[in-house]
């Protein structure tokens, strides 16, 4: 096992921005990185950042568009088959509510707005009833980058919403393919690389990261991290684990805000040039030290996450700014 102080974080960052992918040896040293050197390791991570994004933040807002009800049974979702948590509950929202959903979001300072459904994967109808509206709100908001967590997709139905005009598809593979029977047994990990093969293949954008803090091992963690650089997902969301009353994993408590900061330099140190989001659980898990993620992260959820509270944009302005970053505008 290769120890941090065994690292030459200047020689790493080169070969990061040069393509190289980071070598498994040097991807658990840095996960295991010592709380007395974290500044170092988030001070390389900022360069490798930088690289691409500067010191831009770009303000993203989720869509519950179809709450509860869900067939599947991820361990972790409020909304699963498994779940007994006291959450809204109803149908795929209507086209002029979705609309109204984009206008909050341009309102509250998003550049991309993800409308998320619980569900397996859409039928006709909700193929059709989500092109309508992201011909819509592209209509309404040229510039507003369109995105949809639909579940499982197939290639034809991804080109559908493509033409339509959406721009990326969301499609978590949440954990390692080791892991993942632990967590969800109604689909595989498998079957969510295909997703993401078909949307790929439909000339759409990749959303695709996972879940920090369900009792996986750091292999499972650098596993999830390689799958999605060598997937090459344009964007990579990463959650920390909140533990929902009446879930499966309602008593994980397993996360410290070092573990959370050395996970997402990871995930920017193996994706350098994709964008990596900061997604749920990051209040939850993150608390004071909130400001030194976007390090590493150059995207961040405002408004909440589905089923759980955040702070809002006003909130998440302060501390982007206050931490040194600045938020990204509409071009």
């Amino acid at each position: 096992m290769l120890h941090f102080s065994e690292l030459d974080l200047e020689r790493m960052v080169e070969r990061v921005l040069a393509g190289e992918e980071l070598p498994r040896a040097q991807a658990g040293a840095v996960l295991n990185c010592p709380d007395a050197n974290l500044p170092e390791l988030l001070a390389a991570t900022l360069t490798v950042r930088e690289a691409t994004f500067g010191r831009r933040v770009k303000i993203c807002i989720l869509r519950n568009a179809q709450s509860g009800i869900c067939p599947e049974d991820c361990h972790y979702c409020s909304q699963s088959r498994l779940s007994r948590a006291d959450i809204p509950v109803y149908k795929l929202q209507s086209v002029a509510e979705l609309i109204e959903g984009a206008r909050l979001a341009v309102a509250s300072g998003a550049r991309r707005y993800c409308m998320v459904c619980s569900m397996r994967g859409p039928g006709p109808r909700e193929i059709e009833h989500l092109a309508e509206a992201c011909a819509s709100i592209r209509a309404e908001f040229p510039r507003l980058e369109l995105c949809l967590s639909i579940g499982l997709l197939e290639q034809e139905q991804a080109r559908e919403l493509k033409a339509a005009g959406a721009g990326w598809i969301n499609h978590n593979l949440n954990t390692s393919r080791r892991f993942y029977p632990e967590i969800c047994t109604t689909h595989t990990w498998d079957d969510r690389v295909r997703t993401i093969e078909n949307v790929r293949a439909a000339g759409l954008s990749v959303c695709s990261g996972g879940i920090i803090g369900m009792g996986e091992t750091d292999d499972d963690v650098i596993d999830l991290a390689l799958a999605t650089s060598r997937l090459r997902a344009e964007s990579v969301p990463l959650n920390f684990l909140h533990p929902i009353a009446g879930t499966p994993l309602e008593d994980a408590r397993r996360l410290t805000p070092e573990r959370c900061l050395k996970a997402a330099c990871l995930f920017r140190l193996l994706n350098p040039r994709s964008e990596v989001r900061a997604a749920g659980g990051r209040e939850l898990n993150l608390g004071d030290r909130q400001g030194e993620i976007f390090n590493a992260v150059n995207s961040i959820f405002v408004n909440g996450y589905l089923t759980t509270g955040g702070w809002n944009f006003d909130r998440t302005r302060e501390l982007i700014e206050r931490s040194g970053f600045e938020v990204e505008v509409q071009g």
